[in-house]
C-alpha cells in the first residue's frame, strides 16, 4: 500500500524542529515491512504546489498528517495552525481518493474538533507506532474502519518497543542547514503534575526510558551519518525523578560521545557533580521550566520546586559556563499584584541568563487548569478550546498585567516580552551559520 507522512509543522520559533514523531511512525511502518514517503511542508519554498505534486505522483491509498501545534500559545501574537492542516486534506482529497489519518500531539489534545473541522476520516490518539501499522494493514485487507473513527492506543508502548526515527538523510541535512538542531528521544512519559499541561495524557505518568545504548546508538548516527554537532533531547524534562538520563550521560561518556546538545530541564534536583557530567557530554544550554517567578505562584502552579530551587539551579549551569534560558508565565493560578510584582524581582536578579516571559496560560482540555478555569467560570462547558483561551487569574486586568510586564522588562535586553520578540534576529543569526540555542547570546 502506497502510503504518504505529511508534517504540518510550519512553527520557526526559535528555530525550526525536525519532526521526530513522523520519523519515528516512519520507522515502525518501514520495522513491519511497509514503505511510507515522509513529506514536509518546512522545506518547501511553495508547500501548497510541492504537496499537491507529490499526492498526484505518489498516488498514497493513505495519508497521515502530523499535527505538532494547535497554535503557538502566545496571546499577545496569536498564529493558528489548524487552517493549514484544513488545507492540506483538501489538497489530499482533490489530487488522490487516499484515506485520511491524523496524528500527533497537537491532534491528540484536541481530536474530535480537529477531525470536524478537517473531515479526515480517521484519527489516532497518542502513540501512534502500533496503530498506524494496524491501519495500513487493515487497509490492504479492505478493513478500513469506519469513517470518523479515532483510535486510541490500549496501553503505552514498552521502551525497547519504541522505535529509533527514521532519519532522513536529505531532510536531516535541510534541517541542519537552517541552523536547527537534530533531535534524539531518550524517554518518554512524565509523571510531574504541572496545573496546565497535557504531556501526561499524551504519554503517560510514568517513564519508560530506552536503552542507553539505543540512544547512544541514534546520536552515533546523526552524528557519524548525517554530520550532526548539535542536538536536543525531545524529552518533556531531561532530569527525570527517577535519574534514568544519568545512564544516558554514562553511556554517552563511556562510548567516548561528546557532541554539543540542550535539553529542558527542570530546577530541582540539579546537582554540581551531574552538571560536570553533563558538561563533560558536551552540555551547551539548558532550557529551565521555571515557569512561575516565585513560590506562591509556583504552588499554584502545582510545581514540585520553589524559587530557591531556581536560583540554584541557574547558578550552577552557568558556573559550569553552561548558557542558560527559563521560561516563564505570569497571570496563572494564585497570581495577584503582589506576586507580579515579586516575581518581575526575582526574575530580574537572576544571574546571567535569558528569560521568555509569557502572558496567560492557553488552557487545554483534561488538564488541571482546565478544571480550575471551569470552577472560576474562565471558560464553560461550551467552550471545545480549538480556539485559544487563555487563564489569567480573576481578579488581576489584562490591560494591567500587559503594561506592567511591558515597562519591566522593555529596558532588560536578556528578557524577552512577549518571548517572540527576537525570532526575526535569531532567525537571522541561524541563516548565517550558527546554530543551536543561542541563548548565550541573550543572557545578561
Amino acid at each position: 500500500m502506497k502510503t504518504i507522512l505529511i508534517s504540518a509543522n510550519t512553527a520557526t520559533s526559535p528555530y525550526p524542529v525536525y519532526p521526530l514523531g513522523l520519523s519515528m511512525i516512519a520507522a515502525a511502518a518501514e520495522n513491519a515491512g511497509h514503505e511510507a514517503v515522509i513529506f514536509d511542508v518546512m522545506q518547501e519554498k511553495d508547500p501548497a504546489r510541492a504537496l499537491a505534486a507529490a499526492i498526484s505522483r505518489e498516488q498514497p491509498e493513505l495519508a497521515g498528517i502530523s499535527v505538532r501545534n494547535i497554535d503557538n500559545v502566545n496571546m499577545l501574537h496569536e498564529e493558528r495552525y489548524i487552517d493549514r492542516v484544513v488545507d492540506i486534506a483538501e489538497c489530499i482529497r482533490r489530487h488522490s481518493s487516499a484515506k485520511i489519518v491524523l496524528g500527533g500531539p497537537g491532534f491528540s489534545i484536541l481530536p474530535e474538533q480537529i477531525m470536524r473541522v478537517t473531515g479526515a476520516d480517521f484519527g489516532i490518539v497518542g502513540e501512534g507506532e502500533k496503530i498506524f501499522v494496524r491501519l495500513i494493514e487493515a487497509g490492504e485487507n479492505n478493513g478500513w474502519p469506519e469513517s470518523g473513527t479515532i483510535m486510541r492506543a490500549d496501553g503505552w508502548l514498552s521502551p525497547p518497543e519504541i522505535p529509533s526515527a527514521l532519519y532522513d538523510k536529505k531532510l536531516v541535512a535541510n534541517y541542519l542547514e537552517k541552523g536547527s538542531v537534530a533531535s534524539v528521544q531518550s524517554k518518554r512519559g512524565c509523571p510531574l503534575k504541572c496545573v496546565y499541561c497535557s504531556y501526561p495524557a499524551l504519554e503517560g505518568t510514568k517513564i519508560r526510558a530506552r536503552e542507553p545504548a539505543d540512544v547512544v546508538s541514534d546520536i552515533r548516527t546523526l552524528e557519524k551519518k548525517h554530520n550532526a554537532s548539535y542536538l536536543f533531547f525531545t524529552d518533556s524534562v531531561f532530569n527525570d525523578d527517577e535519574e534514568t538520563y544519568l545512564s544516558i550521560l554514562r553511556e554517552m561518556k563511556e562510548k567516548n560521545v561528546n557532541i554539543r546538545w540542550s535539553a529542558f530541564f527542570k530546577p530541582s534536583g540539579i546537582t554540581r557533580e551531574n552538571v560536570g557530567l553533563m558538561k563533560q557530554t558536551g552540555l551547551q544550554a539548558a532550557e529551565l521550566g521555571s515557569d512561575a517567578a516565585c513560590d506562591r505562584t509556583l504552588r499554584g502552579q502545582r510545581k514540585s520546586f520553589n524559587w530557591d530551587d531556581v536560583v540554584s539551579a541557574n547558578d550552577m549551569f552557568r558556573d559550569a559556563g553552561i548558557a542558560t534560558a527559563h521560561y516563564f508565565m505570569f497571570g496563572g493560578p494564585q497570581e495577584t499584584r503582589e506576586t507580579v510584582a515579586e516575581g518581575i524581582s526575582n526574575i530580574k536578579n537572576l544571574r546571567c541568563t535569558a528569560a521568555f516571559v509569557f502572558m496567560g496560560i492557553r488552557i487545554l482540555p483534561d488538564t488541571n487548569l482546565h478544571k480550575i478555569a471551569l470552577g472560576e467560570n474562565v471558560v464553560s462547558e461550551k467552550n471545545d478550546l480549538l480556539e485559544p483561551v487563555y487563564y489569567i487569574s480573576p481578579g488581576l486586568d489584562r490591560d494591567w498585567l500587559e503594561k506592567t510586564l511591558t515597562e519591566a522588562f522593555k529596558p532588560l535586553r536578556h528578557v524577552l516580552f512577549p518571548p517572540d520578540m527576537l525570532d526575526d534576529k535569531l532567525q537571522l543569526l541561524h541563516k548565517l551559520g550558527h546554530s543551536g540555542a543561542l541563548w548565550d547570546l541573550l543572557g545578561a
